[in-house]
Parts: C-alpha cells; sequence; structure tokens
C-alpha cells in the first residue's frame, strides 16, 4: 500500500537510496550521493565552527579592549573639563551605569638608562572600578594601593619589562609641560613607587599604559580641580552610539563625547571584515560540494531514463519528472545541511575541549603562549550564522538540482525506449 504522499514526492524519496534489487546498478550512484552528502556536511560544520571562533575572537579582544577603554568619553575643551561632578551626573540616564572621572597626558617614564614613552592616566581607584576591568587583570598590586599624595604608579607589563621596573623600584616622570625658569624652559620630573603591574593582553596598553591617583596627576599637570574629562560604562556596549547622541542634546557647548565605536572604529571594523571573507571563502567549499549534486543527478536521470519514460506513458506530466529529481536533489541536500548543522554546532559549543584534547594528542600547542596573548581558542556561536549558513547552503543545493531535473523532465520516451 503507497504512503498517502504526492507520487512525485513518494518516487523522488524512493531515488535517493538505492533498493535491494537495483543496488548493483545503483551502487555507484549511491556512493556519489554519500560523497555529496558528506562535502556538504563538511563544508556547513566548517563554516559554523570557524565563524563561531571568529565571533569568539572578535568578544574577547572586545572584552579586551573595553575592560580598559571606556564605552563613553566625555572630555572637555582644550582637555580641560571643569566642575565634573556636575556633568557626570547630567550623563547619569537610563542605560548608563556609573561615570568616572580621569586625567589623561603623555609623558616619559624613565628608570636607570631605560627610557619609555607613555599615557599617563589618573584615576580614582574606588570609581575607576565601576567603569574598567583592571581588577581582573592585575598581575600584581590592586587599584586601592594608588593613594593620594603618595605618587604610586601603576605599569603595564610591557612598559614595566621595558623599564626593567618591579613592585617596589622607582621610575622617574618626565612631564612634557615644562616649568619656565630665566635659564630655560625645564622638563617637570617626579618620582614614582611601582605598586602595581597589569596585564590586559592588548599590546597597545600593555606597553604604553601607566595609572596614577587622580590628585597626582592633577598636581603633576598642574590642572588644579579639572579632569580630561569623564568615562562612563553602559549596560548595553551597543548602545553606545545612541546615548552618545543623547548626551550631545543635554551637555553643555563645547563638550566632546565619543564612544568606543569611533574610537577603536578601524579595528573592529578590519575584524568585521575578515570574518566576512572567511565566510565568503568557505562558502565556496560548500558551493563545490553542493554542485556535486548536479554530477549525481546527471546520472541518476541517465540511469533512470527507461523509468522516466514509462513514467511519461503514463501520463505523467514533464513537471512531474521535474519535481521528481528535484525532490531527490533536495533530500540530498538537506541530510547532508542536517549532518553538518548538527556537528557543526557540536563542535563550535566544545571548542574549548575538542581543541586542547587534540593539542595534548599530537604534542603541540596551536596558539603558543610566548607568541598570542590569547592562548585558547575562544568560540561564541550566534544562531543567526547558523540560519544565514543553513539558508544559503540550501539555496545553493536547490539551484544545483535545477538543471539535471530540467534535463530529466525534457527526455522523450520513444527516444528512451529504443533500446531497451
Amino acid at each position: 500500500m503507497l504512503p498517502s504522499l504526492p507520487y512525485e514526492l513518494w518516487i523522488g524519496l524512493r531515488y535517493t537510496r538505492a533498493g535491494k534489487r537495483s543496488a548493483h546498478r545503483n551502487g555507484f550512484i549511491s556512493f556519489i550521493s554519500l560523497i555529496s552528502v558528506a562535502g556538504l556536511a563538511l563544508g556547513v560544520a566548517a563554516l559554523i565552527v570557524v565563524l563561531s571562533v571568529m565571533n569568539g575572537f572578535q568578544k574577547e579582544l572586545r572584552t579586551r579592549i573595553l575592560g580598559v577603554a571606556s564605552h563613553v568619553q566625555i572630555s572637555g575643551v582644550g582637555g580641560e573639563l571643569h566642575d565634573w561632578p556636575r556633568v557626570a551626573a547630567m550623563a547619569m540616564r537610563p542605560g548608563v551605569l556609573a561615570a568616572a572621572p580621569y586625567v589623561q597626558a603623555q609623558a616619559m617614564l624613565a628608570q636607570g638608562e631605560a627610557v619609555r614613552g607613555a599615557l599617563i592616566r589618573g584615576i580614582l581607584p574606588a570609581e575607576e572600578e565601576k567603569v574598567a576591568d583592571f581588577a581582573r587583570y592585575m598581575k600584581a598590586g590592586t587599584l586601592e594601593l594608588l593613594e593620594p599624595g603618595e605618587f604610586g604608579i601603576i605599569l603595564g607589563l610591557e612598559l614595566a619589562h621595558a623599564l626593567g621596573a618591579t613592585l617596589g623600584d622607582k621610575v622617574t616622570l618626565i612631564a612634557p609641560q615644562g616649568m619656565v625658569t630665566p635659564a630655560a624652559v625645564l622638563p617637570r620630573l617626579k618620582q614614582f613607587r611601582v605598586v602595581g603591574i597589569f596585564e590586559v593582553g592588548m599590546y597597545e596598553y600593555d606597553s604604553g599604559l601607566a595609572l596614577v591617583h587622580l590628585a597626582d596627576a592633577q598636581r603633576l599637570y598642574r590642572l588644579g580641580e579639572a579632569v580630561s574629562g569623564v568615562r562612563l560604562k553602559l549596560a548595553d556596549l551597543f548602545a553606545a552610539p545612541r546615548i552618545g547622541r543623547e548626551l550631545l542634546n543635554v551637555l553643555e557647548v563645547g563638550l566632546q563625547v565619543s564612544d568606543w565605536t569611533r574610537l577603536h572604529a578601524n579595528f573592529f571594523r578590519a575584524v568585521q571584515i575578515e570574518k566576512n571573507m572567511m565566510f565568503l571563502i568557505l562558502m565556496l567549499i560548500v558551493a563545490v560540494a553542493a554542485f556535486n549534486i548536479v554530477s549525481t543527478l546527471v546520472m541518476a536521470v541517465t540511469d533512470k531514463q527507461a523509468d522516466i519514460a514509462i513514467l511519461r506513458t503514463l501520463g505523467a506530466a514533464p513537471s512531474s519528472i521535474l519535481a521528481i529529481f528535484l525532490v531527490q536533489g533536495m533530500m540530498i541536500g538537506l541530510i547532508g545541511l542536517a549532518v553538518g548543522v548538527a556537528g557543526g554546532v557540536a563542535l563550535a559549543l566544545n571548542v574549548e575541549t575538542v581543541v586542547p584534547a587534540i593539542e595534548r594528542l599530537l604534542g603541540i600547542q596551536f596558539l603558543a603562549k610566548d607568541v598570542y596573548y590569547i592562548t585558547e581558542l575562544p568560540s561564541d556561536l550566534h544562531w543567526r550564522d547558523v540560519f544565514v549558513i543553513s539558508g544559503a547552503s540550501f539555496l545553493l543545493t536547490l539551484l544545483a538540482a535545477i538543471y539535471p531535473s530540467w534535463r530529466a523532465a525534457k527526455v522523450s520516451p520513444a527516444e528512451a525506449l529504443r533500446y531497451e
């Protein structure tokens, strides 16, 4: 008894597998079908895993950068902002979690014969912990060791190595704003004691950023009670452009508002372009696997010409023949797509477990600690990517099945049965 399905669908499903009576004749075609399914599954799985790993890298880098930088930054005219508590209070609105003042200026740091340029950031430790994640990156010491008037300094790890400085050492800070004397303009010098070392994992910060107390920075750069600006932390970092525009409408004229999407635009744009290019390159693998279905169906049409002729003589329309082979092609694609999505999602969710196991098995390390800051492959699976990959792969499969199906619909019954 035939199942209650349209006969085109039933025959198409029947043709997808070789029956026992036709196993010898269709064995090679079934093998090619299996290769097509495996190729499509491998391509889809690779695409899902690679995009998930790239998403993971992007998220990890964004977390590290925004652990030091601010989501939104308000700065004053000429680098000075007066009455910062009032500006911070005006900036607090739905979506803004915290605000903290800062002083930022260039300086030279020296110890012995080693001299390095650095960006000096004056902070209030208690407030800074609300807008940044320095605490999680501290290798030695804490932010609380920065006390006003004590002239303590916290260095990035690479900067400390370059200066040869460790905890308790004295480094000389040379401010570019000089002191005018009758003889000449002399730079201002001040000794600071190293009270902490941090490592963010971004060379830009680890090699060129130093933290001091806000009061010490104000005194060193002769700012009085002024600061350079106010840093904001948001509940949703992707809302930074919108909140930045809102702040421009409520803050006084002359204050500058910038957000992380503008300050680091080139970096994140480059990462996104790289991700898009990887998607296109890996989609070519899926396309090659999908178009293997063309050869599979062409051979199937050649093998089934007698069946096609019999169906036509029994009254089947050309559109029905086309539908039969479309079903066969789509079934091959759907099976490969299902296997690929299942395997890709499973691997993407377990990259942190699978990769270390492979490293232990092979005795190698893919991301060496002495070369890369990120020593583990992060993975961040986006279901939107899975849906896009699935849709694009199915579309390629459908396109690949159209020509062989159209060719089957054009088979002439008389020609097909001439040599039978």
